[in-house]
């Protein structure tokens, strides 16, 4: 592991103690190259429920302690966990759908820590993306010099997770060309991938080692794209991966990722509950169309995602760090609502407004103190 300061630590070594712990908790039956066991797996992702874990009697791990809890990382069905573990066990491809912003990489990513050790064998799919980068690719200077040799070959991500039993990680699958999506159909039916150039030799072919398998992810807004081919959708469990259903634990999870993003810059989270509740009720009123006291909501095309409430409430959180006093964090939520839903389509600030004259001057006429004040900031959307 590095020494050097990182921004955003991979799942493997933010929660390695996690992960050594569990190793060592559950002795249990294990598929081919597991690092957990599919039980510990899931409890990695979704948490212990509060419950302190022990250690089996006599067995120590250095550096681990004998009981821990086990905290939740994603926010979700554990039944919808437990399918994609399963998935992964039986060594077939994983595809996770959503809108964005509802955590298909985190998940994604989680996941591969907890099979495999390794969550950063990953391949972002883009329009760029090309078909040497789901297979292999040269280094030119020893190609030159010495001619097609293993010691010239470049693996992708996809090749070294077959050699070490690994999970790959193909991020928004359906923004890769056709042809580059073809790639994987071989991959994923054969679990083999030729390399003609070192015909004769022994890396002529790679195949796959127990373990291996892909978890992709696609945006549900992405659909049309580059539209995955019925071949490629055979090979893969799809699981949709919907927004958080409880407002409390939404809440909890804005906190908690937000708390997270200040704490690396050294940042105290001082934000009142009132105004974290106030920031997720928006942004839950505005995704789902209708308030939660049942009025008629119209949504803006923006996806007013769970990430989008965390990184506004990592702005007023950092808002009131560095500049304390100077104004209430409650003032300054209506302007970056605005810059939310503004992201795709400027004409949805009209939206907002009518979110303001309708659900925020309603639960204002109640006599709530947190939405008059925001009913009396009405201005900084009309302006």
């Amino acid at each position: 592991m590095s020494s050097a300061a990182r921004q955003v630590e991979p799942a493997e070594d933010a929660f390695a103690e996690e992960l050594a712990f569990l190793a060592a908790h559950d002795d249990g039956p294990r598929p081919p190259g597991w690092r957990l066991t599919p039980r510990a797996a899931v409890t990695f992702v979704t948490g212990s429920g509060g419950d302190t874990l022990a250690l089996p009697s006599g067995v120590t791990v250095p550096g681990v302690p004998a009981r821990l809890a086990i905290g939740p990382k994603f926010v979700g069905e554990r039944a919808l966990v437990e399918r994609a573990v399963v998935t992964l066990a039986g060594e077939r491809g994983l595809l996770l759908v959503g809108e964005p912003g509802t955590a298909k990489s985190m998940l994604s990513e989680l996941l591969a820590a907890a099979v495999s050790g390794d969550s950063q064998l990953v391949v972002q799919g883009t329009a760029g993306t090309t078909e040497d980068q789901l297979r292999y690719g040269w280094n030119y200077a020893l190609l030159l010099a010495e001619g097609p040799s293993p010691r010239a070959l470049v693996p992708s991500p996809v090749m070294t997770a077959m050699r070490t039993g690994g999970v790959v990680r193909v991020e928004e699958v359906t923004r890769c060309l056709p042809e580059v999506q073809d790639a994987l159909v071989s991959i994923l039916s054969d679990r083999r991938l030729a390399v003609p150039e070192l015909s004769g030799t022994d890396g002529a072919t790679v195949h796959a080692a127990p373990g291996f398998t892909v978890i992709a992810t696609a945006n549900l807004r992405d659909r049309g794209v580059s539209e995955m081919s019925a071949a490629l959708k055979r090979r893969f469990n799809f699981e949709a991966v919907g927004p958080i259903g409880d407002l409390a634990r939404e809440i909890a999870l804005v906190r908690r990722q937000a708390v997270t993003a200040l704490e690396r810059v050294n940042a105290p989270f001082a934000l009142d509950d009132v105004v974290l509740e106030a920031l997720v009720t928006a942004f839950r009123d505005l995704r789902a169309g209708v308030s939660v006291e049942g009025w008629s909501v119209e949504r803006p095309s923006t996806v007013m995602s769970t990430a989008e409430a965390v990184s506004v409430a990592t702005s007023l959180g950092l808002a009131d760090a560095y500049f304390p006093g100077d104004r209430d964090p409650l003032s300054l939520l209506p302007g970056h609502l605005l810059g939310v839903v503004r992201k795709d389509d400027p004409s949805d600030a009209a939206r907002l407004l009518g979110y303001w004259d309708g659900a925020v001057r309603r639960r204002a006429e109640t006599g709530a103190r947190t939405w008059r004040r925001l009913w009396e900031l009405r201005d900084v959307l009309d302006g």
